[in-house]
C-alpha cells in the first residue's frame, strides 16, 4: 500500500524515508483494507482510504506525539476505515461518493460516527478527537490543493 516501490496496485509512492517510518508507526497498514473487508469489492475501497488516510498519518508522525497518542490515533483511524466499509452497505449515496468525500460525510466537525455501543464512551471521546483532527486535516488539504 505505502510503498517506496510503488509496486503493489493501488500504492502510494513514498520517499524510503517517509515509508520507513510509516512502516514502523502501522506495520500492519497494508493489511488494513483486508481487514475491513466485508465482500473482495471492498478492499480496493480499504486501498483508497488508505491512500487517503497516509498524509494524515505522515502528518501526525511530523508532530512529534507521544507513541501512545500516535498509537490511539492509528487504532482509531483503523476504526474510522472500517466504519466507512460497513456504512458503505447501509447508505446507497455514501457508497457512490469517492472515499474521500465519504469520509468528509462520515465525520464532521465534531468528530467521527457515532458507534455505540459498539465501542465505550471514552473510546468513543478518543475516535472523536482523531477524527476532529482528521476533518480539520481534510479541509486544510483541500484549500492548499485549490489554493495551488
Amino acid at each position: 500500500m505505502a510503498n517506496s516501490g510503488g509496486g503493489t496496485q493501488g500504492a502510494i509512492s513514498l520517499d524510503p524515508q517517509h515509508a520507513q517510518r510509516l512502516y514502523q508507526a502501522v506495520p500492519d497498514l497494508d493489511d488494513w483494507p483486508r481487514s475491513w473487508h466485508v465482500d473482495p469489492a471492498d478492499i480496493p475501497v480499504g486501498q483508497q482510504i488508505v491512500q487517503v488516510l497516509t498524509p494524515f498519518l505522515l502528518q501526525l508522525l511530523d508532530q512529534g506525539l507521544a507513541k501512545t497518542t500516535l498509537r490511539r490515533h492509528r487504532d482509531n483511524l483503523w476504526t474510522l476505515g472500517g466504519e466507512l466499509i460497513r456504512c458503505r452497505y447501509d447508505d446507497d449515496e455514501l457508497a457512490r461518493k469517492n472515499v474521500k468525500d465519504a469520509l468528509l460525510q462520515l465525520i464532521e466537525d465534531d468528530g467521527g460516527p457515532l458507534m455505540c455501543p459498539r465501542i465505550t464512551e471514552p473510546e468513543q471521546d478518543s475516535l472523536d478527537a482523531t477524527c476532529r483532527k482528521l476533518n480539520r486535516f481534510l479541509h486544510e488539504s483541500a484549500a492548499g490543493t485549490r489554493a495551488d
